[in-house]
């Protein structure tokens, strides 16, 4: 199932547009940050984006889609900000069809997916503002461009890798977390690879409008893999151009893996393999996450962990559901389970916003 870049019909929530530094002026990036429960990060982000003389000039707009976070006073004070845009939905209805959103409200000729989670530096946009150029100059059929991601230390975090298969699923489970899914690449030659990571994609819009977006059915993690696959067979080339670089701050290899993480990154391999793999191996790999979250259900029920165990149970029928082809009764599983945890889940205290706004010159009077 493509995913269709204009908004939905009936869409309840409203959009609210930051003035624009140049009103006239059509910015040739946009970039796009899908907020969840990450206010003060994102803010950090904003903030370091409008530091950039392409952002100053009208070049660069931000657009913020918010995934049904909380109420944060920081939302109140990054929708006041000159060329930035939000969002904010009332459910939380994934990454993918957020940032199909966001592409949707943008309005640039190349689209920037950033996390909350990086940092980027003083000169950032402009290099790539200067990539997007030279791509348009000389290489057009380059549709997809992955970023180079470096760690809190400064080492290098692996960002692409093989579009995964049964085989290399099932062997990579013996390799460190971190290079499961990813490999290093050289950190300086700029190649072509099969994908790229979404934490800093940059995509022409053209791929983007091509190929309807990324695919809905991805709640969240494998929708980058899938859209670098879905854009070679269209034609498109997909680039790592490690010159450019951001900061990840908590990449998925690094954090604990929760009953919820679990489930969440099983839907995505499972959607995956439904979607690109045959047939028997899709429905191999269902079976062996049934039986994972079987054997995990029982472990947490051994050691009293009532939650843990429900969690993985709901694992299992969702993989049973996916096994039996009913794609859809397992996406709106995983949904009620996600909006059972938020109502569930206190709000994380606000913290101190002038820590995030540090108003000076003629954003004195609006920030």
């Amino acid at each position: 199932m493509k995913a269709v870049v204009p908004a939905a019909p009936g869409a309840s929530s409203a959009v609210i547009h930051g003035r624009l530094a140049v009103a006239e002026l059509k910015p040739a990036l946009s970039v796009v940050v899908v907020n969840y429960r990450s206010w003060g990060q994102t803010a950090r982000l904003v903030r370091q984006l409008r530091t950039s003389r392409a952002f100053r000039s009208g070049v660069g707009e931000v657009v913020i889609v918010d995934n049904h976070s909380p109420p944060h006073p920081l939302a109140a004070r990054l929708r006041r900000l000159e060329g930035v845009s939000l969002r904010r939905w009332g459910r939380n209805r994934g990454f993918a069809r957020a940032v199909n959103e966001g592409a949707r409200l943008s309005r640039g000729r190349w689209i920037l997916l950033l996390n909350p989670d990086v940092t980027v530096g003083a000169d950032f946009l402009e290099g790539v503002q200067a990539l997007a150029d030279r791509l348009d100059r000389d290489e057009p059929q380059t549709g997809i461009v992955g970023l180079g991601v470096r760690n809190d230390d400064g080492s290098r975090q692996p960002s692409t890798g093989p579009f995964p298969t049964l085989l290399v699923t099932l062997s990579r489970l013996l390799l460190p977390r971190a290079w499961r899914k990813c490999h290093l690449l050289s950190p300086t030659r700029s190649q072509e690879v099969p994908w790229a990571t979404g934490c800093a994609l940059l995509v022409r819009r053209r791929v983007l409008d091509e190929l309807g977006g990324l695919d809905p059915d991805f709640f969240l993690y494998y929708e980058d893999v899938d859209l670098c696959r879905r854009a070679r067979q269209h034609g498109w080339s997909v680039r790592h151009e490690p010159g450019l670089q951001v900061t990840h701050q908590r990449p998925l290899h690094a954090r604990a893996v929760t009953p919820l993480l679990r489930l969440l990154t099983r839907h995505a391999l499972l959607t995956y393999a439904v979607k690109h793999w045959p047939r028997w191996q899709a429905a191999l790999l269902a079976r062996l996450v049934r039986a994972e979250a079987w054997w995990k259900a029982k472990r947490a029920a051994h050691r009293g962990d009532l939650p843990a165990a429900r969690m993985f149970a709901q694992l299992g029928c969702l993989a049973a559901e996916m096994q039996a082809g009913d794609c859809a009764a397992a996406r709106c599983r995983l949904e009620r389970v996600v909006r059972w945890r938020e109502k569930n889940q206190p709000a994380a205290p606000a913290r101190a916003v002038g820590r995030f706004f540090k108003p000076s010159g003629r954003e004195a009077g609006t920030v």
